[in-house]
């Protein structure tokens, strides 16, 4: 990028409107996870639902005034990827410089934030769809040739991947790295049952879509809602799922800690 991009880029970064609309990014992946908790719970009592983003969304889309929500969350994430995206770039800034790691995860998490923004102005437009019936639709597609499968394969070790490092990060309490000033032991449990909750559920979903490789059976990697229900389908299922469902929502509660204090 050229001196003049970059210098763009800093001076969005010192923008605090942009700053306070990438915040509220975090509060409504807040809102989100703590909905993804509720449903879980009510799939532990017989209730239906789907226990994923797209579940979320649409139970969000469904209560008077959630068109509107949605849109709010769509710019919201949207703000969220482009300082992201600022800081791939050029860093931090609260910081002298980032190392190429922070800015590869910098660059990883404004296409995360992108994605939800796409599924949430598609439930905002009345055309939203289950993204587990997207999941198991594009594993079929690819199931159908050798490196389809391959790349399914890859995908499978990228996601429990990602849900082991959610795991260690709760664990070791790393999470309070991405928070400015000291942590409070209530926020530092928050995390860590949140992050060690998500990232169980992570690992679960990538390992079920191993699973629909090796089977040959694609409507098994409908991603987090698919991991819910097959945890719930285990012996004491109903007590693991609400247990999932309430360490989800905690990560919900903590993401709110993070639209406050999160280190941009």
């Amino acid at each position: 990028m050229t001196a003049s991009g970059t210098s763009s880029l800093s001076r969005m970064q010192r923008s605090t409107a942009f700053e306070r609309a990438a915040r509220a990014g975090h509060a409504v992946s807040g809102v989100l996870h703590l909905l993804i908790g509720w449903i879980t719970i009510r799939l532990a009592f017989g209730q239906g639902g789907n226990a994923d983003q797209s579940g979320a969304l649409a139970e969000l889309a469904s209560k008077p005034g959630g068109r509107v929500a949605l849109w709010v969350a769509v710019v919201a994430f949207v703000a969220l990827a482009l300082w992201r995206v600022t800081e791939a770039v050029v860093g931090k800034k609260r910081e002298s410089g980032s190392d190429t790691g922070d800015r590869l995860k910098a660059a990883a998490l404004a296409v995360v934030y992108l994605a939800f923004a796409w599924s949430a102005f598609g439930f905002a437009r009345g055309s939203g769809r289950s993204s587990g019936e997207q999941n198991a639709g594009i594993t079929a597609r690819l199931m159908q040739s050798t490196p389809g499968k391959g790349v399914l394969l890859i995908a499978a070790a990228v996601i429990v991947g990602v849900g082991v490092y959610h795991v260690y990060k709760g664990v070791s309490t790393n999470f309070r790295d991405d928070l400015d000033g000291s942590v409070g032991r209530g926020v530092t449990w928050l995390g860590i049952a949140g992050y060690t909750a998500k990232g169980i559920a992570l690992a679960g979903a990538g390992l079920l879509v191993a699973v629909s490789v090796f089977t040959a059976d694609p409507s098994k990697a409908t991603g987090l809602d698919g991991a819910v229900k097959t945890l719930g389908a285990q012996p004491y299922g109903q007590v693991l799922l609400v247990l999932a469902g309430l360490g989800i929502g905690l990560y919900g509660i903590y993401a709110f800690a993070l639209a406050r204090r999160a280190t941009m």
